[in-house]
């Protein structure tokens, strides 16, 4: 058979998680399918017209089994299977479209053989073309995808590199701003200019990665000027002192420096006595020395002195200078202090060592004040830019903390384009694989919509849809029984007239009836072979009185028995009585094997899991198989349900109470026959007036009219669904007992022995 089961149905309508069951026998070449409004039955159809229009289903998962594989949602358009689905979506887009006339049916022109032969050629080559096209989309699938997970893989390294926490445009970073960044370096051409070094990629990783810090004072210190200190120094000591000179002292430093201080200890005392041996000096001895340590002697020593503290200070400074801690800047410019610093702490080093040695010259100077006394150092050539340099980094670090958030965001910028420009040649390679695939499917769609319109342009020369539409109109006469509507032709399809105006308010049955005819009519195009085709019909009697309804069976009957497989789904009873009677007579039905029977019989059902509707298919129920009515079932289905064992999930019973109101109205039309409303049948009903109250209540409440309910009511009521069915059995009993027993002995059949006897008391409802 061409489709064999429908494997797999995930979150379609209320389809919510079906698969095949194993004991389910595979579709037939004839299979009846029956259920109720609610159950499914659109969404089947609708399934089935997505593989006639070579298109994926519309919302969730499926999977079909066509022609011995399977197919899923991406697969329709490639399914092996021609299929032609009458349903609602079918006379709203082919016979009743909102725009334009209805599509004709082609029929091949006697006169137009060579152009039909033509047409074959360009069809061949339309389906050469076709699968070019699929091919090139594929191949642009796959280079988008290609494409697209490299943005998305190089997005999240940047960002996964430029995050933070705080607010930070990088926390969100994905292919979107990748692509354009992108794009943008190409337009620009200048990847090179973003492209960082190592070094200095590093370094703007730091300016990331960083925290406030606290400014710093620039240094007020300044190297010493060591050529003019030296200079005076070199004054110093190529200067002697002329006096009356103790030859002995002039001799001896380090003793005419004892003297002197001697000689202050006995001028500040006044007195004679030698301080030492505590005898009387000699007479001139105090003049002489005075003679040889003169007023001039004094005065340079004064300004070496001076000189010295001078020296001395300097090189204090120098020793106490205090330095910043590398810790206290940005990391990124921690390395550039350091190197400055260390500088200046050589200039500074070098500088302390050359005042230390002017300050001991001219130490030994102040022992030698009476004779030249050569410098003998090289004073070096201090780098006094070094003091300035340091400084410069202590702005620059008080600038960064100035401008701490846009030099993060600098950073973060430089190091997104640095990435980017990374990634550009790799990026420029996948997007040119794009535009190359999209030339190629927009060449291949421009062949195939050529192909197609010149197809199109010659089966319009060659249709002939005059006989096609003589039919219809026949066909209409027939099943209206008069010829008031009526097919015009026009150059691309039909008009539909009422007399020789165009007609308008076309009532539900009117509207059904060309729908179907029309559609049973399009089974003989020549674009479909209805021997190797499926054809499905969905409700194809809505609305339709009961002439209508035998006159369209016969239809359908007469323009479908040479279909390779037909599908029909119904929930209308009657219809689905004359199919099963049809399908009953097909030759091989009655053999023992179901899987040799041409005819299969399923029907639709909806159970509640979590307060949803969820569908399922299975196999006909023996009753409305076997009986004549579906009085028989509804009595099952509400037995059963009565007799069953308490059910703790609620949304199970929400069907039952549209199932005890039809059998309710069904068992009355009997008992009672005369018109009216269901509560005023009940009102001429013997039976306790509470329990009727409860049984109208419960039937009302959730019945919705013949639909099924939708969990919206109080689940207390759903909660005496059992004890309600049996109410209503008790009803039916006391009504009619011994046809009550002859319907629970057909429901009980497989486990009873023998039809209980008239009047008999049923196990379980007490009566």
């Amino acid at each position: 058979m061409p489709i064999t089961r429908i494997a797999r149905l995930r979150d379609y309508g209320v389809f919510r998680d079906f698969t095949w069951p194993q004991d389910l026998p595979e579709f037939g070449r004839y299979n009846l399918i029956y259920g109720w409004n609610g159950t499914g039955k659109t969404m089947l159809s609708r399934l089935f017209r997505a593989l006639e229009a070579k298109t994926p289903p519309s919302t969730g998962q499926a999977t079909m089994s066509v022609n011995g594989r399977g197919v899923s949602n991406a697969e329709f358009p490639q399914a092996s299977v021609a299929v032609r689905v009458f349903n609602r979506d079918f006379i709203e887009e082919s016979v009743f479209p909102i725009e334009g006339d209805v599509a004709p049916i082609f029929v091949l022109g006697k006169q137009n053989v060579e152009k039909q032969k033509r047409v074959d050629q360009l069809k061949a080559a339309l389906s050469e073309a076709q699968t070019k096209l699929d091919s090139d989309r594929q191949a642009k699938s796959r280079a988008e995808s290609a494409l697209d997970k490299f943005c998305i893989d190089r997005a999240r390294i940047i960002k996964d590199t430029l995050r933070s926490s705080g607010s930070n445009p990088y926390n969100n970073y994905d292919k979107s701003n990748f692509s354009p960044r992108a794009q943008e370096m190409i337009s620009s051409g200048d990847r090179k200019a973003h492209a960082l070094s190592e070094s200095g990629r590093e370094k703007l990783l730091t300016q990331h990665r960083a925290s406030p810090k606290q400014k710093l004072q620039p240094l007020t210190y300044r190297l010493p000027a060591l050529k003019s200190l030296a200079d005076a120094v070199s004054q110093l000591l190529d200067t002697t002192v002329v006096s009356a000179a103790i030859q002995s002292l002039k001799d001896d430093p380090d003793l005419s420096l004892w003297v002197h201080q001697g000689l202050g200890l006995h001028q500040d005392r006044h007195t004679t006595k030698c301080l030492f041996c505590d005898q009387p000096m000699p007479k001139d001895r105090l003049a002489e020395l005075e003679a040889h340590f003169s007023a001039e002697y004094e005065q340079f020593l004064k300004k070496l002195g001076g000189q010295i503290a001078a020296l001395q200070t300097a090189s204090k400074a120098a020793a106490e200078l205090s330095l910043p801690n590398a810790a206290q800047f940005y990391e990124d410019l921690s390395s550039e202090y350091e190197a400055a610093a260390a500088a200046l702490r050589g200039e500074r080093d070098s500088a302390k060592r050359v005042l230390e040695a002017l300050v001991k010259a001219l130490e030994d100077k102040r022992r030698r004040a009476f004779e030249r006394v050569d410098l003998g150092i090289v004073v070096p050539d201090l780098n006094t830019g070094v003091v300035d340099r340091l400084n410069e980094v202590i702005l620059k670090h008080n600038q960064a903390c100035d401008d701490f958030q846009s030099r993060i965001d600098n950073a973060r910028r430089q190091l997104e384009a640095d990435s980017v420009a990374g990634d550009l040649e790799e990026f420029v390679k996948l997007s040119d694989a794009v535009q190359e695939s999209q030339t190629a499917v927009k060449a291949a769609t421009a062949e195939v919509e050529r192909l197609r319109g010149e197809i199109t342009r010659m089966e319009r020369e060659i249709v002939e849809h005059l006989r096609p539409a003589e039919e219809l109109n026949d066909d209409l006469r027939a099943y209206l029984g008069h010829g008031e509507l009526r097919l015009k032709t026009e150059d691309t399809g039909y008009t539909i007239m009422r007399h020789d105006a165009p007609a308008e308010a076309l009532s539900e049955g009117e509207t059904t009836a060309i729908a179907l005819l029309y559609f049973l009519k399009s089974l003989q195009d020549r674009r479909f072979d209805l021997r190797k085709g499926v054809v499905v019909l969905d409700d194809p009697v809505s609305s339709l009185d009961a002439n209508a309804l035998y006159s369209a069976f016969g239809f359908i009957r007469e323009r479908t028995r040479h279909a390779a497989q037909l599908m029909i789904l119904t929930h209308n009873f009657t219809f689905f009585r004359q199919v099963l009677n049809w399908y009953h007579h097909i030759p091989g039905q009655r053999k023992k094997d179901v899987a040799q029977r041409p005819a299969r019989f399923y029907m639709l059902d909806c159970t509640y899991e979590q307060d949803r509707r969820c569908a399922d298919i299975r196999w006909l129920d023996p009753l409305l198989e076997e009986y004549e009515s579906e009085y028989h079932y509804l009595f099952a289905y509400v037995y059963r349900a009565a007799m069953a064992p308490p059910q703790p999930n609620l949304g199970q019973n929400y069907v039952l109470p549209n199932l005890a109101r039809r059998l309710l109205e069904s068992f009355l039309a009997f008992r009672q026959p005369h018109s009216g409303e269901l509560w005023e049948k009940m009102q001429l009903v013997e039976f306790n007036e509470a329990k009727k109250i409860r049984i109208l209540r419960f039937v009302h409440t959730y019945s919705h009219g013949g639909a099924l309910g939708e969990p919206e009511h109080d689940l207390s009521l759903l909660s005496e669904a059992q004890a309600v069915l049996k109410d209503l059995l008790k009803l039916m009993h006391s009504q009619d007992a011994d046809h009550f027993s002859a319907m629970v002995h057909l429901v009980t059949a497989s486990e009873a022995e023998k039809e209980p006897e008239p009047g008999t008391t049923t196990p379980g409802l007490g009566f």
